[in-house]
C-alpha cells in the first residue's frame, strides 16, 4: 500500500481540505499508484514472455496471421499438361484482418489489391508453377513455387538420390479435373477452385486440399491452402493446408514426447535442446508424419516448419512451411508401406556392427584410464556382460573442453587402455561436441582459418564457435581430429549437441541459418558415421540431434531424460515417434540422466533399456550396479543376460527391421493396423514383431496391458491370456514381457561379450506353433536372413528345411 503523508508547511484556512477530502485525494494517489505498479508489472511479465532467446524455436505460423503481410490463397488451375503432369496456380491476393462482432474480435482473411508500383510489372494475383509426379506405385509428389525462381538446384542431401519416375498410374480427364490412378489409390485435382484429392483404391477420401470455400461451414475463419508474403523483407512461407477426417490419428514428426497421436497439437520442427523429455520442443524432429486413414507425408525441406494438426482449427491439417516453395510427398499404405516407402526416398539404416547390440556401460563421466580399467575389471569379475565402455566429456584435461586428446595427467597409455579393453571383449567409445569455447586451444585455429559458422558482419554469431559442415576446409580439419582417435583404436563417436546452429549466421554453402539449422545434424552424422565405416568397416555412431535423412547413420540415443517416473515414459513416447519417423534404431540413458537413479527406478528402467536394439546405462553417478549393492547387482545380471541370450533374435529382427525402414523400439499399431485398439496405445512397444513389452512407470509389481488378437504368452511365467485389457504381474525381472503366438524365439548361451557368443548351438523356443513353425534368423557374417522351417511330430519339433546345411546344433523346446 502506498500512503500519503500529511503536509509540514501551513496552507490557509480557506484552502485546506477537511478530513473527508483528504481520505479521498489519499485513496485516489493509491490508486493511481497501484495502476501504475500494476501496468509495470503486466509489461514486463508481457516482456519476459515474448523475449527471444538464443536458438528458440522458430514458429512461423504467426507470420499468416501478421496485419502487415499479403497471403495469396490457392485459387484455380490455370494451365495444366496430363502427360508431364506440370500446370500452374492462379493465387489470389488476401490479407489478415480483425473482423469484429459483439465484443468479440477474431482473425480473418479478406481480397485485397496490388500495392506495388509499376503495377503492370507484378501480379495482382500471380500465376505460378505447380506440378504432380509419381515416383513408386505409392508415392506422389506435389510441388508449387511462390515465385519467380524455384527451388535451388544442386542433390538433396535428406535424399539418397534423385526420385525416379513411376510409369504405373494410368491418366483419366474428368469433368472439371483430372485424375491419376494406380495400384494403390488415386490423385484427382480439380481445376475450379483447385483441389487435390487422394484416395486409396477404394476410392475412399484419405484427405484433401482446403481451399477458402471449405471454411464456408464454419463461422470461424480458416487459413486455406495459401503462401505468405512478408512485408518485411518480401520472404515467401507456404502452408500447404489439408483436411483432418473424424477419428482420423497423426503419428510421427521425429522424437516428439509429447502424446503420440498428434491430431490436436501443434508442433514446431526446429531442432533444439530441450534439456530434458517432458517438453514439446525436440532434439530430433522429422518432416515426416503419417496418419491412421491410410497416408503419410514428408515435407522436403530443411526449413523450420509449423505443424497444426487441427490444433487451431478441427478440420485443417496446416503444413506451415518455411520454405519459399513446396515440395510434398505423399505415400498410400498401412504403416509398413509408408514406412518401407518413406525410407526408400530418405534411406534406410545399414547394420550396425554385432558389438554395438551389446550392454554399452557409462556415466558422466569416467575422468582417468584408471576408471575405464576399474569398470571393465568389475564388469568382468562380476560375470556381468558388457560390450562398450564408454568416457564421457572427463576425457579431456579440462571436463567438457573438447580438444580432440586425452589428459596426459590421466590417461598414461591411451592406445594401450584401448588395445587392452579390446582384447577382454570391450569396445571403446568417445563423445566431443562441435562447439569451442574461447579458452579453448583449438578456438583461435578455428576462427582464423574461417571454420566457424559466422554472421552478417563476418564474426561470430555466439561466443561459442560452431563448425560450419557446409564448409569443406571444417569438413576436412574435422575429419582429421576424429580420424586420430579412430586410429588409436576408438570404435564410436558420440556425436552430442548439433541443436544449435545458428539462425542468424551465414554459413559456407551461401545460406543462412533458416535453411541450415535444421540440416546441421545431418551433416554432423554423415561425416562421422562415413568417416567411421571408412576407417574400421562398422557403421555406428551415437547420436543426438538429426534431421530427415539421419536415420541412415546409426545410432541415435533419446537425450537428457529425467531421472523420474514420467521421464521414463516420456522418453518411451519420443522413441515410439521417431520409430514411427523412419528410424530403425534408437537408445536411452537407461534410468534417466539428471541425477542419482533410485534404486526402484533403475530396477523398471533397465528392462525397458535392454529390451531394445541397442544399450546404455548413462547419467548422473554412479551407474554401475554394485554401488547399490549386492542384491541389485543380481537383478542387473539376470537382466542384462536376458538380452545376450536373446541375441539372435534381436539381431535377426534389427536386420529385417533396417530392410523395410521399420523400428525395433515399435508401436503397436505397426504390428497390428487392423486393431483399433493398437492406436491408442503410447505405454507399451513391440521389440520387432514377436514380444510385446509393457514397462512399469510406477512402483508396483503390476499393470494393465493391452493385448491385440490373437494369444500371447507371458515370456517370465508361462502363462496364457487372450487379446484385450489385462492387469498382468510382472516376474523376476519389473516388466511385463508377452510372446505373440507361433512366434519361434532363439536363444544362445550367456557370453560375457558379443565376441564370445556360441553361434553353433541355438535353442528354439516355439509359442503356440501348429503344425509347421519357421523362423527367420540372421547371423554374423552372413549377408541376408535365412528362414528355418520346423515340422511337428508327435509332441514335438523337428528341422524340415535347414539353410544353414548343419553347421548350427539346434536345441528345441
Amino acid at each position: 500500500m502506498f500512503y500519503l503523508k500529511r503536509p509540514t508547511h501551513q496552507i490557509p484556512y480557506s484552502l485546506q481540505p477537511d478530513a473527508y477530502s483528504l481520505k479521498r485525494i489519499a485513496y485516489t494517489l493509491q490508486l493511481i499508484a497501484f495502476s501504475l505498479l500494476l501496468t509495470l508489472l503486466v509489461s514486463f511479465q508481457a516482456g519476459a514472455q515474448h523475449s527471444k532467446l538464443v536458438n528458440e524455436p522458430v514458429d512461423i505460423s504467426g507470420d499468416f496471421r501478421d496485419f502487415s503481410n499479403t497471403i495469396f490463397f490457392a485459387d484455380s488451375l490455370a494451365a495444366f499438361d496430363p502427360a508431364t503432369g506440370a500446370g500452374k496456380i492462379k493465387w489470389k491476393r488476401n490479407e489478415p484482418f480483425s473482423a469484429h462482432n459483439f465484443n468479440n474480435s477474431m482473425l480473418s482473411y479478406k481480397r485485397s489489391f496490388s500495392n506495388e508500383f509499376p503495377a503492370i510489372e507484378y501480379a495482382q494475383d500471380p500465376v505460378l508453377p505447380f506440378s504432380i509426379e509419381f515416383t513408386s506405385p505409392r508415392t506422389v509428389r506435389i510441388r508449387a513455387n511462390t515465385g519467380a525462381q524455384g527451388p535451388a538446384s544442386g542433390a538433396s542431401l535428406m535424399l539418397t538420390g534423385e526420385p525416379g519416375k513411376d510409369a504405373s498410374w494410368r491418366y483419366s480427364r474428368i469433368s472439371g479435373g483430372h485424375q491419376y490412378t494406380g495400384a494403390y489409390g488415386s490423385v484427382t485435382i480439380y481445376e475450379n477452385p483447385w483441389k487435390i484429392v487422394i484416395r486409396d483404391a477404394s476410392g475412399k477420401v484419405l484427405t484433401q486440399t482446403r481451399s477458402q470455400a471449405d471454411g464456408k461451414a464454419s463461422y470461424t475463419p480458416t487459413l486455406p491452402f495459401s503462401f505468405v508474403r512478408r512485408a518485411s523483407d518480401y520472404s515467401r512461407s507456404v502452408a500447404a493446408v489439408f483436411s483432418i477426417s473424424p477419428d482420423e490419428k497423426i503419428f510421427g514428426c521425429g522424437e516428439s514426447f509429447t502424446r503420440l497421436d498428434k491430431n490436436g497439437q501443434k508442433l514446431v520442427l526446429w531442432t533444439h535442446d530441450p534439456n530434458g523429455v517432458e517438453t514439446q520442443t525436440m532434439y530430433k524432429p522429422i518432416p515426416f508424419y503419417m496418419s491412421s486413414r491410410g497416408y503419410g507425408m514428408f515435407m522436403h525441406t530443411t526449413s523450420p516448419i509449423t505443424c497444426d494438426f487441427g490444433a487451431t482449427y478441427g478440420e485443417s491439417n496446416a503444413m506451415q512451411i518455411g520454405d519459399e516453395n513446396l515440395d510434398l510427398f505423399v505415400f498410400l499404405g498401412q504403416p509398413k508401406d509408408i514406412l518401407d516407402a518413406y525410407t526408400d526416398l530418405t534411406g534406410k539404416a545399414s547394420m550396425p556392427p554385432l558389438w554395438s547390440f551389446g550392454l554399452w556401460m557409462s556415466r558422466i563421466t569416467y575422468f582417468s584410464e584408471e576408471d575405464g580399467r576399474n569398470v571393465a575389471a568389475k564388469l568382468r569379475q562380476n560375470r556381468i556382460p558388457s560390450d562398450v565402455i564408454h568416457f564421457d566429456t572427463g576425457w579431456f584435461e579440462t571436463d567438457w573442453r573438447c580438444d580432440y586428446r586425452f589428459a596426459p595427467s590421466r590417461f598414461k597409455d591411451p592406445e594401450g587402455m584401448i588395445a587392452d579393453l579390446k582384447k577382454q571383449g570391450f569396445r571403446t567409445s568417445l563423445w566431443q561436441l562441435p562447439y569451442f569455447v574461447p579458452k579453448n586451444e583449438l578456438y583461435s585455429e578455428i576462427v582464423t582459418n574461417g571454420l566457424a559458422v559466422k554472421n552478417a558482419n563476418g564474426t561470430l554469431p555466439y561466443e561459442d564457435a560452431v563448425l560450419d559442415f557446409s564448409n569443406p576446409n571444417t569438413v576436412k580439419w574435422y575429419e582429421d581430429k576424429i580420424a586420430g582417435l579412430l586410429k588409436l583404436g576408438v570404435s564410436a563417436i558420440k556425436v552430442d549437441f548439433g541443436e544449435a546452429a545458428p539462425l542468424s549466421g551465414i554459413y559456407a554453402s551461401g545460406r543462412t541459418g533458416f535453411y541450415e539449422h535444421n540440416l546441421y545434424p545431418l551433416r554432423y552424422n554423415k561425416i562421422v558415421s562415413e568417416l567411421t565405416r571408412q576407417m574400421t568397416g562398422d557403421n555406428i555412431i551415437w547420436a543426438r540431434s538429426t534431421w530427415a535423412g539421419s536415420q541412415r547413420y546409426p545410432i541415435h540415443w533419446g537425450g537428457d531424460a529425467e531421472t523420474t517416473n514420467k521421464g521414463m515414459e516420456a522418453q518411451l513416447r519420443g522413441g515410439l515417434s521417431l520409430g514411427l519417423s523412419g528410424f530403425t534404431f534408437w537408445s536411452h540413458d537407461i534410468g534417466g540422466f539428471t541425477m542419482k537413479t533410485p534404486e526402484d527406478l533403475y530396477r523398471r528402467w533397465l528392462p525397458m533399456g535392454l529390451l531394445a536394439s541397442h544399450s546404455r546405462t548413462h547419467g548422473q553417478a554412479p551407474k554401475e550396479p554394485w554401488e547399490y549393492g549386492e542384491a541389485f547387482q543380481n537383478y542387473f545380471r539376470k537382466a542384462v543376460e536376458m538380452k545376450y541370450k536373446l541375441m539372435p533374435y534381436i539381431y535377426t529382427q534389427s536386420k529385417l527391421a533396417s530392410e523395410k525402414g521399420l523400428p525395433m523400439v515399435r508401436a503397436l499399431l505397426v504390428e497390428f493396423p487392423d486393431d483399433a485398439g493398437a492406436w491408442l496405445v503410447d505405454n507399451q512397444y513391440m521389440l520387432g514383431s514377436d514380444l510385446l513389452v509393457a514397462p512399469l512407470f510406477e512402483n508396483g509389481k503390476t499393470r494393465s496391458v493391452y493385448l491385440p488378437k490373437g494369444k500371447w504368452t507371458d515370456y517370465q511365467t508361462g502363462k496364457i491370456y487372450g487379446s484385450g485389457w489385462h492387469e498382468i504381474a510382472a516376474g523376476n525381472l519389473d516388466v511385463v514381457i508377452m510372446v505373440r503366438e507361433r512366434a519361434v524365439l532363439p536363444h544362445v548361451s550367456v557370453a560375457q561379450s558379443t565376441g564370445d557368443i556360441d553361434w553353433s548351438h541355438i535353442t528354439l523356443a516355439i509359442y503356440g506353433g501348429g503344425a509347421t513353425a519357421s523362423v527367420q534368423l540372421f547371423l554374423p557374417g552372413q549377408e541376408h536372413a535365412q528362414e528355418l522351417i520346423l515340422t511337428k511330430k508327435g509332441s514335438k519339433y523337428v528341422v524340415n528345411t535347414d539353410p544353414f546345411g548343419g553347421k548350427i546344433k539346434w536345441e528345441i523346446r
